[in-house]
């Protein structure tokens, strides 16, 4: 598993759900794309630092009902980065709007996960889209206080360190490194394999140097003050033992979106669809009967 990026013929050979995966050029990305089951088209987004793995159970219970497309990120898992795109909020969801555009589909719904849903909520406003969007422990307003202040200006210190994703990767690689990792950021128990995923792909310092650039040139500012003019029916899910994202951040967004559903995940942390994958696929297709 050398290399800076993950390689699909290697990393990839055991990756979750491979038999769906292909990959797609649209909008300047070669992107791996997951496609799996027949019906309406659910499209599945996930958050910073992760990639289709992060979906591998919920897929293939939601494609009992749904056609579900799940893609990694540019950058991320299999999905190489652009430098010649930065990586804002506003440009992955153009580049997202690009692959749809290439598969030739509309989404029946979107669930995007932490800032995989702020991704899903740009989309519908640029798009004008009315499309339900479920969020599980969503990113979706800006640090608050000092945080604000001091997180941007860090990412962008990490950001110009070219040692900083190299040393990143040479951490994750070490033993149960990512499990402690993940468990003190995210407040969530996660399977073993998929652990072992999420290790796989912390070693690669490209997978860390992109993750490090989407942070140091996100902005929510512009997102937060647009949540009023979201048409779309919309979930949101925050997660009581999430150590991310606050409840209050995700019941502050909610305030802000008309007619916005909220409901609180018991004793499940930031990657609650990953601890409970059965109740998030039954969270979406419930939702989306309802707003069909």
């Amino acid at each position: 598993m050398s290399g800076r990026y993950p390689d699909w013929a290697t990393d990839g050979a055991d990756w979750p759900n491979r038999a769906a995966s292909r990959f797609v050029a649209a909008g300047g990305y070669n992107w791996h794309v997951q496609d799996m089951g027949s019906g309406p088209v659910c499209l599945l987004i996930h958050g910073t630092g992760a990639a289709t793995h992060s979906w591998r159970d919920v897929l293939p219970l939601l494609a009992r009902t749904h056609r579900v497309i799940a893609f990694d990120l540019p950058g991320h898992g299999f999905t190489r980065p652009n430098h010649g795109e930065r990586a804002t909020l506003d440009g992955m969801a153009r580049g997202v709007a690009a692959l749809l555009a290439a598969l030739d589909v509309t989404p029946a719904i979107i669930t995007g996960h932490s800032a995989g849903a702020a991704i899903a909520l740009q989309l519908t406003l640029d798009r004008g889209w009315r499309t339900p969007v479920v969020g599980f422990t969503p990113a979706l307003m800006p640090f608050p206080g000092l945080a604000a202040k001091l997180f941007p200006s860090l990412a962008k210190i990490l950001f110009t360190n070219p040692f900083v994703a190299i040393i990143f990767a040479r951490l994750a690689s070490g033993g149960g490194e990512t499990e402690r990792f993940l468990a003190r950021a995210t407040g969530s128990r996660i399977d073993p394999m998929g652990a072992r995923y999420y290790q796989r792909l912390f070693s690669k310092s490209g997978h860390c140097d992109s993750t490090i650039r989407m942070m140091a040139n996100w902005r929510l500012e512009p997102l937060r003050d647009r949540l009023g003019e979201v048409a779309a029916p919309v979930l949101l899910l925050p997660a009581d033992r999430d150590s991310a994202i606050p409840q209050s951040a995700v019941l502050a967004a909610a305030a802000r979106i008309p007619g916005c559903h909220t409901r609180t995940l018991p004793q499940l942390g930031h990657l609650a669809h990953e601890e409970d994958p059965a109740g998030a696929a039954d969270t979406i297709a419930a939702f989306h009967r309802e707003h069909a």
